[in-house]
């Protein structure tokens, strides 16, 4: 019986255990952290020996092959003795792909994967497709892989998911941008970060479709590296040569596989950049067949992602958004071009090695206040200070809500749109959201 080892018991270590106990392996699952009860009763009603708060050299090395969270760095001390050792180590995605025939639709992008994957999802679910959600959302791939089998797997994928990645096959790729990001995980090397998101389109074939921005400055550099077998099928904000997904005098239109349209007034999404993650959705709908009416319906009613341009409420006649899952750079300067108003930027978090300059332009433009939150902000201070703005320097989120009510004046925006990972002063961007918008409604 070939042994699995599965390090980190979160969602998709626990998942993958699941299956693999299922499949016949003998499996053991082991996490330097401690492990949450939920996980803790699944592993135990199948069986599954596990390990919490060490890793344990004897019950790791010796296995088959191991499952790796993506959250557990390739510089961490066990993967360098399992990589030492030749042991093969990939993601729960890629196991759980051995075992389903299903149809994969899988995004990844610097920016916009978790909107796009979650308005492919709601406009499969609206005409009544069997599908799942999984990857950075939803349930675990494999544990919906083992327990409650789809036709259809709406898939967001992390370049952390698509580095352990070999013989997945998705069936629409959507490759939506390509921006610095976690390069803090790449040894601060762009085109390795480039590398693992152009992964998505290893192993497509004549029969699968690649969907992606054709004005990605980034994606164009790399087409030419890759025999992309694939049917190509790129969008734009505007009809650009080759592009089957554009805006066109107010209208959205796709031409492939067959012509679509609608106003663009009727988009639920709003923003430059939801139009892109609208096209990528629209697209990847009308190639899996998708009625034309369920795609227009749905790309209307769509109600958006909870931590993404989340208008929280009105205080005081200024409005809080909550932007929480704006982890990089790129997802801020998005956000801050669709603001309309004067607004109060929130900033801060753990540094992935950002590079604030693309940013400054616009805060100098759209912003009357910088509020930056981090146990470290100096980074912040020597960014944006010479702009001369009204700067607050705080160290907890209540604080933050605190300075900004005292900022902000009626007709102004305040904008939570950190630019940086959430893990210095809580547990995850939910977290930070979630603290951000129980205070400004307490306000």
């Amino acid at each position: 019986m070939k042994r699995i080892v599965i390090l980190g018991a979160g969602e998709s270590g626990a998942g993958a255990a699941v299956l693999a106990k299922k499949e016949g392996f003998d499996v053991f699952v082991s996490d330097t952290s401690m492990i949450k009860d939920r996980y803790k009763q699944l592993l135990d009603a199948h069986h599954i020996a596990w390990e919490e708060g060490r890793h344990t050299e004897a019950l790791i090395l010796n296995a088959d092959e191991v499952i790796k969270s993506p959250g557990i760095p390739k510089e961490a001390p066990m993967v360098q003795k399992l990589l030492a050792q030749g042991t093969h180590i990939v993601s729960e995605i890629e196991f759980a792909g051995r075992y389903t025939h299903s149809k994969m639709v899988c995004i990844t992008g610097s920016n916009g994967k978790t909107t796009t994957t979650s308005l492919i999802y709601h406009i499969f679910k609206a005409a009544g497709y069997d599908a799942g959600l999984a990857g950075n959302i939803g349930k675990s791939l494999a544990l919906q892989v083992a327990e409650e089998p789809h036709e259809y797997y709406i898939i967001e994928l992390s370049s952390f998911q698509l580095d352990d990645m070999y013989d997945f096959r998705a069936n629409i790729a959507i490759l939506l941008n390509i921006t610095p990001d976690h390069l803090d995980r790449y040894d601060f090397e762009f085109q390795k970060y480039v590398d693992a998101k152009m992964r998505i389109i290893r192993n497509q074939t004549p029969e699968d479709s690649f969907i992606y921005w054709n004005d990605d400055p980034v994606i164009k550099r790399q087409l030419d590296k890759y025999d992309i077998k694939a049917v190509q099928c790129p969008f734009s904000e505007l009809k650009e040569k080759g592009s089957i997904g554009y805006i066109e005098e107010g209208q959205y239109k796709l031409e492939y596989p067959t012509p679509f349209n609608m106003e663009q007034e009727e988009l639920s999404l709003t923003g430059k950049h939801n139009i892109y993650n609208s096209l990528a959705a629209g697209l990847a709908s009308n190639i899996s067949g998708i009625k034309k009416e369920t795609i227009r319906r749905s790309l209307s009613d769509f109600p958006g992602v909870e931590h993404r341009l989340e208008k929280v409420c009105k205080v005081a006649g200024v409005q809080y958004i909550n932007d929480s899952k704006a982890t990089n750079v790129d997802a801020c300067w998005y956000a801050l071009e669709s603001m309309r108003t004067p607004t109060i930027l929130i900033l801060g978090g753990k540094d992935k090695g950002n590079d604030y300059s693309a940013i400054r332009d616009l805060v100098k433009q759209k912003c009357v206040g910088l509020v930056y939150l981090g146990a470290d902000n100096t980074k912040l201070h020597n960014s944006f200070d010479d702009l001369g703005l009204p700067v607050r320097d705080v160290h907890s989120m209540k604080d933050c809500v605190q300075a900004c009510y005292e900022m902000a004046r009626p007709g102004q925006t305040v904008l939570l749109s950190p630019c940086c990972a959430s893990f210095d002063l809580f547990r995850n961007m939910e977290d930070r959201g979630e603290q951000f918008k129980n205070l400004v409604r307490n306000l």
